[in-house]
């Protein structure tokens, strides 16, 4: 049974929530959110992160590695473990650049071309789940403080 937790509950037990409440609410946030978005990509057959190099092949198909890495900002070991995973489960083949043998071209299969239905339907869901409590005003807000404290952590 789950245990209902309000937050004098958890200020009284971590002192960190009173000493850092900006760090800890966005550890919080996405500690829960990353937990949603694993039980909805599940029901798609992935793990979480994996959809996120989908969706960026959706939008373009056969991109490089190093393109990858880019546009998600993780470093190029993330990139490389999760393609592996994805070719190894047969959801994107990689080869070598015909121009530079030492790049290496990331492309969806016809599998993963077919996992989108279920990849959307669990974001959508997960929005919903994430942003219900939120007005349009809110939603538009949270966005842009977002952005710019992702801005502040890049610099």
């Amino acid at each position: 049974m789950e245990k209902n937790i309000n937050n004098e509950t958890i200020e009284n037990e971590i002192s960190s929530v009173t000493q850092f409440p900006v760090s800890f609410s966005i550890f919080s946030m996405a500690r829960s959110h990353h937990r949603n978005a694993g039980q909805l990509l599940r029901e798609a057959g992935l793990y979480p992160g994996q959809e996120l190099v989908l969706m960026q092949l959706w939008h373009r198909d056969s991109q490089s590695q190093n393109s990858l890495s880019r546009s998600l900002r993780l470093d190029h070991s993330t990139i490389a473990k999760s393609v592996r995973r994805l070719e190894d489960a047969g959801l994107v083949t990689c080869s070598r650049s015909q121009e530079d043998k030492r790049v290496t071209i990331v492309s969806l299969t016809q599998t993963g071309r077919e996992v989108e239905p279920g990849v959307i339907q669990a974001w959508s869901k997960l929005e919903e789940i994430t942003t219900k409590v939120l007005n349009d005003e809110e939603k538009k807000q949270f966005v842009a403080l977002a952005q710019k404290i992702a801005a502040s952590l890049e610099n």
